[in-house]
């Protein structure tokens, strides 16, 4: 997939020609298109877990390493336009194969554990799934504000400042 273009406008045909290997090819590896979309919103989720998890390891204290999640995710979704949005488009919410399934529950997870460790409780504890929605809410949507030519500036410096205001906004109760 070409970024630019949506899932539904490649065939496995063009695909494989794109490839270079014999149009039914991937057939000996996938059903179909669906299951090769899957397949790849799968890997898309564990490229980002990869991501956020390697985050964590920037210097300072919890709040710190939230923000490097939330750069990173801004910065996967600037660098993997087309993925990202295989991964939360309307295709994924339908096709929910068991290996999707878990790359994205795992993903979720690493940003539950990073939003747990800044609110100082258990990841099962009410405000860290409270705040990993509020935190997945506000990379997510300030991704999709980037992508789609809505934020005016230098998106490093915007994504630096939003996310600074979000934590100058919540501290620590």
């Amino acid at each position: 997939m070409l970024d630019g273009e949506e899932h539904a406008d490649v065939s496995l045909r063009e695909l494989a020609r794109r490839l270079d290997v014999s149009p039914n090819a991937a057939y000996r590896h996938f059903a179909g298109k669906d299951a090769l979309l899957s397949a790849m919103a799968a890997e898309g989720f564990r490229r980002l877990a990869e991501a956020a998890i390697a985050s964590q390891t920037a210097p300072g204290d919890a709040a710190a390493r939230l923000r490097a999640y939330g750069r990173s995710y801004v910065q996967f979704a600037r660098t993997n336009p087309a993925l990202f949005r295989l991964m939360f488009g309307t295709f994924t919410a339908s096709e929910r194969s068991d290996e999707l399934s878990e790359a994205g529950t795992f993903t979720f997870r690493a940003l539950r554990a990073a939003v747990a460790d800044v609110a100082g409780c258990s990841p099962e504890d009410e405000r860290a799934i409270a705040g990993t929605h509020h935190a997945w809410s506000l990379v997510h949507g300030l991704s999709h504000l980037i992508l789609d030519g809505q934020i005016e500036g230098d998106p490093d410096a915007v994504t630096d400042a939003v996310l600074n205001m979000s934590s100058a906004l919540g501290g620590r109760r």
